[in-house]
């Protein structure tokens, strides 16, 4: 059994918080590509998945009236920083093991290079599986975080997700 599902921390106000302002459907996605990757990789679909949903909660800083700044983003871009910070203080919170949710902060942190000043970081396959994720589920001119989904139909995919990556999780005992 794992210590913390991805409904447990879709419902946690942090997550409600700063994913409704980075676009859910995006996270939602974004997870969904990840089981699959996780799989092809060999890596953890429960670190995959929740890095995955987790990936963009450093958004916020990023919004100006109420409404996504895609320039100011794109210039003062730290995102990533701020997102694994968040992701890893959730994740405790919710009582996650440690371990986990530092490896789950760092696949965070380093899914995009946009923030290094040379742009380039070496990858572990997890920290890869969440950049290819979020790379899957990009549009351009930062749509993606444009997208809408009602909330029952979110709750149903995480459940479904849940669920997926449960089984993957008791097949790998």
């Amino acid at each position: 059994m794992r210590h913390v599902t991805l409904i447990q921390i879709f419902n946690h106000r942090i997550a409600e918080k700063y994913l409704s302002r980075s676009g859910i459907a995006h996270a939602i996605a974004c997870a969904y590509h990840a089981f699959k990757l996780a799989k092809q990789y060999k890596v953890s679909a429960d670190l995959a998945t929740k890095a995955a949903l987790l990936h963009d909660m450093g958004h916020y800083t990023w919004y100006r009236n109420g409404k996504w700044d895609y320039d100011l983003y794109k210039k003062n871009d730290i995102h990533a920083i701020k997102g694994a910070e968040r992701a890893h203080k959730l994740l405790i919170r919710l009582g996650e093991n440690p371990i986990i949710a530092k490896e789950i902060a760092l696949a965070i942190l380093f899914h995009t290079d946009s923030y290094m000043p040379k742009g380039y970081i070496t990858r572990t396959p997890l920290q890869e599986i969440v950049k290819l994720a979020d790379e899957s589920d990009e549009e351009q001119g930062g749509k993606h975080h444009y997208r809408k989904i009602e909330k029952e139909k979110a709750i149903k995919m995480i459940e479904r997700l849940d669920q997926m990556v449960e089984e993957e999780f008791e097949n790998n005992i």
